[in-house]
Formats: C-alpha cells, structure tokens, sequence
C-alpha cells in the first residue's frame, strides 16, 4: 500500500506531465455478446485519464485509485457529510426506496440476490437489507457488497458489526475488480446490481457495464448514482467552485489528503454527461425508459436504471 506521503507526491507529480422500463433507446442484436466479448489481459494496457491527467493505462489508473481510496477510507464517510453538506444521505435514501428492494407480489416473497459495486463502506447495501428485511419483511434478500479495494472493504464489515443479525447473515464481502468479476458471480445470477459514487472511478466503464448485463438475471436491473451535470448556470457555478476550492481544502484540514480530494473532484468533471451514460448503458444491451435518468438536486447527481431484457430482440 502506497504511503500517504507518496500517494500525493505521485499524484502532484503525474498531474504536472420502476415502470420506467418500457422501452428499448436503441435497438440490438441477438449477437450482443459477440458484439462486447470478454476483456481480455490486452484491454489493461488500454489508456484512460486520472482526474484531468489524460494518457494513463487502465491498469496504471486502476492501481492509482486503490491508492487515493485506500488514503481516505476511514474518512470517507465524514468527508462525504462535509462535502454534500448531508445531502448524500438523502440520494441514497431515494435510490434505495426508488428500488425498493426485497418488494415482491408473492406469498411468500421471492428471494432476491443484490450485487452492491463499489459499494465497500456499505451505505447502500445497509439500506437495501433494511428496506428489503424491515419495510418488506422479505428475509430472503441477500446482499454481496464488492470492491475493489481491500480498506473501503474493512470499513463496511466493520459498520456491519451493528445490523442486525439477521441482516449480518444476508450479507457478504466480495474484493473484486467490477471492469472482470470473479466466477463466483455466474451468468444471470443477480437480480439487482448497483452501484453509487463509484462508476466514474473505473478503469473502463464500458466493460464494468457489460460485466453488469452479464451477471445480471434476464429482466434483472441496473441502477447507478453518480455524480453528473448541473444544468442550471447560476447553480452550476456555485458548485464548481466549492467543489475545486472547497472540497480539497476540506480534504486538507479534515483527512490531511488534499490531493486525493483533487482527484475526487476532478473524475466528477470528467464524467460524462447524463444523455451520454444513458448511451453508454444502452449500448451495453440494457433497455431504458423515458429519458433514462433522473437527476437529483438539479443534477449534481443523477440515478441511471436499465433492465436486461427478458429476451434478446434482433
């Protein structure tokens, strides 16, 4: 693991050098999977950009962000409070309920298998179990929280120690990377994959979201919270700048981190645009509904969903 001290001097250096689906935005084909095979060991070599930093391997931006997570993961949870001034929790809260996990028409309920990506502190996935398990009595839904990083891991098992134990035993911890999950996670085994915050920090977006349709169930779904764009002038401003003078200096005082706070902020004005991740979810073979996204708080985040057919239309 990269010191912190190290971890900015490299970063300081290399910067210098629910009905919603009823339609399909894009025809595909019953070749989908020939059309995004597998990525193969060639892919890593692939480049990317770091924050503004363009030119850099995926492979080499996969072990740069390991290093900024694993710099500010017993932070993560207070700094997310300053930055969003709480307004995280209530993004969160609206993406889960929007779900409504563990939500079923039979009796008994049926079982639900969750995928939560990038999801290592657990705030996500503690919420689905408690509107799955408490608001839907379903006992039968069961969480897999997986992340590629190791410390964000430890700091959710170590949250989970709170649940109850009913929804400990509904929960497991998965290290994996989201762009090549491990064969634990079959074909058409999850019935919900999500993932918030953590998209735009992937090596290959394209790739995490063909691994997503893989794994998921036919008519499984896919739901994304993310940063995006601010539409209005006047807002879009104001949260740019607290966002590139605020959030590092934030991230001095309170982790003692700016540059991975630089980071931070810098990989939410490269993501892309709300009509260009729907694109890129649809190209994935998901379908979409509507516009295929909503925007919270006026688009300074956004909930992507799509659904993997039940059948591959030509």
């Amino acid at each position: 693991m990269a010191t912190r001290s190290g971890l900015r001097a490299s970063v300081r250096a290399l910067r210098t050098s629910d009905s919603i689906y009823c339609r399909c935005a894009r025809p595909f084909s019953t070749t989908l999977q020939s059309r995004y095979p597998a990525p193969s060991p060639s892919d890593r070599t692939k480049t990317t950009h770091f924050g503004f930093e363009d030119g850099v391997s995926e492979k080499e931006k996969t072990e740069r962000v390991a290093g900024v997570f694993h710099s500010v993961a017993e932070s993560y949870d207070r700094m997310n409070d300053l930055m969003s001034f709480g307004w995280h929790r209530i993004w969160k809260d609206h993406f889960v309920s929007s779900l409504n996990p563990g939500a079923s028409s039979s009796n008994p309920p049926k079982p639900q298998r969750i995928l939560d990506v990038a999801g290592g502190t657990g705030d996500i996935a503690f919420r689905m179990l408690h509107n799955a398990h408490v608001l839907n009595s379903n006992p039968d839904v069961h969480v897999t929280i997986s992340d590629i990083n190791t410390s964000m891991l430890s700091v959710g098992k170590s949250r989970s120690e709170a649940l109850p134990a009913s929804q400990q035993t509904a929960l497991s911890f998965l290290p994996a990377d989201a762009t090549v999950l491990p064969d634990a996670i079959a074909d058409s085994s999850i019935d919900l994959y999500t993932v918030a915050f953590g998209i735009r920090n992937f090596s290959n977006i394209p790739a995490a979201l063909r691994e997503a349709y893989r794994v998921l169930k036919p008519g499984g779904v896919f739901a994304c919270l993310e940063f995006s764009k601010v539409g209005n002038p006047l807002l879009n401003a104001a949260y740019k700048r607290w966002s590139f003078s605020g959030i590092p200096m934030i991230g001095q005082l309170v982790a003692g981190d700016r540059d991975s706070y630089q980071y931070l902020v810098e990989s939410i004005e490269r993501f892309p645009t709300q009509e260009a991740f729907r694109d890129m979810i649809v190209d994935a073979g998901f379908v979409v509904g509507g516009e295929g996204y909503e925007n919270l708080t006026g688009g300074v985040a956004a909930i992507h969903k799509g659904m993997k057919p039940l059948k591959p239309t030509s």
